[in-house]
């Protein structure tokens, strides 16, 4: 090794945080910075999405997979929606059931992982790790939702359009469907079939033959938004569906994201996709060569908060 070689590897020493009483959460993660592991990580993303949200020219994909709703985290990916951070979420039809549930009013109760799951059943309470929520919640959401299908016109819609009328027959502002559909935020939803929501579809398509959802519907219009993306950039909660399907967007594209942050707790080593790194992406061509990217191994109902605490204080100075 020459010592120039040498010289550059070594160039930026490890620097300690240094915690004080009343420090805000951006002075926090600027301690991070002098990091390694996941502290480091961590004040990267939140570099890296600092540059992604002030970019006036950058449109802003956001990734929602995981039981993120039912954890806690609607209010922070409806605040984003609101305050403009978010153009385009590609979610999970689960998020958007127990967005839903909670929007109607109905809780969730912290519970308890240690518990035995068969005493859960009889007394009718259904479990989310460590997460509780009564199994009679789902009637009450299947009436809303049938009401909802019955309003709606008897012909072919999107999967995008009948997100939308769900939400805007919601009445709770933390809700991120109803958010969306105020703001005019196109929610996007792949796997909807895989969910309550696509369930309930298609039991009332069963009693009106005319009502159909085209699952293919929303790809003109989600490419058209990537193609007419001067530049674009994504922040992927978890991976599974909604991460492909952003990152699978630039493909038929001339471009590539030049942002990319995924919060996850998924590993590489078995080729799934939730764990696949962003390096990997730059393979197919789906991050750019000079993108910004990171990948931060920690939960992200962890993570997430922090990095948009963060992020809101520099863009507020």
């Amino acid at each position: 090794m020459d010592s120039e070689t040498s010289c550059n590897k070594l160039s930026t020493p490890i620097k300690g945080a240094k915690i004080v009483p009343g420090m805000g959460v951006d002075e926090l993660v600027n301690e991070y910075a002098g990091c390694a592991f996941g502290a480091g990580r961590l004040a990267e993303a939140v570099d890296i999405y600092s540059e992604m949200l002030a970019s006036e020219k950058t449109t802003k994909f956001f990734g929602l997979a995981g039981a993120m709703t039912p954890a806690g985290m609607r209010q922070v990916v409806a605040d984003l929606i609101r305050d403009g951070h978010i153009d385009v979420l590609v979610t999970t039809g689960a998020n958007m059931v127990h967005d839903t549930v909670e929007a109607l009013g109905l809780h969730h109760y912290k519970g308890n992982e240690h518990v035995n799951d068969i005493q859960l059943r009889n007394e009718c309470i259904d479990r989310i790790y460590d997460v509780y929520l009564p199994d009679g919640h789902f009637t009450d959401l299947e009436e809303f939702l049938q009401d909802v299908y019955a309003g709606l016109p008897q012909e072919k819609l999107s999967i995008r359009q009948v997100l939308t009328e769900i939400g805007k027959n919601l009445d709770d502002d933390s809700s991120i469907l109803k958010t969306a559909a105020e703001m005019g935020v196109p929610v996007y939803c792949p796997a909807l079939q895989d969910s309550v929501i696509g369930l309930q579809a298609w039991l009332h398509k069963e009693g009106n033959s005319s009502f159909t959802v085209d699952a293919f519907a929303d790809m003109h219009e989600f490419m058209d938004i990537c193609y007419e993306a001067e530049s674009a950039g994504a922040l992927l909660i978890g991976g599974g569906v909604p991460k492909n399907y952003i990152l699978q967007s630039m493909l038929v594209t001339p471009r590539s994201f030049d942002y990319a942050i995924q919060l996850t707790m998924d590993r590489p080593e078995t080729g799934g996709l939730s764990g696949a790194t962003l390096d990997e992406a730059q393979s197919w061509g789906k991050v750019g060569e000079k993108a910004r990217s990171v990948t931060v191994y920690a939960d992200a109902t962890i993570t997430l908060p922090l990095m948009v605490a963060a992020v809101r204080t520099r863009l507020s100075e």
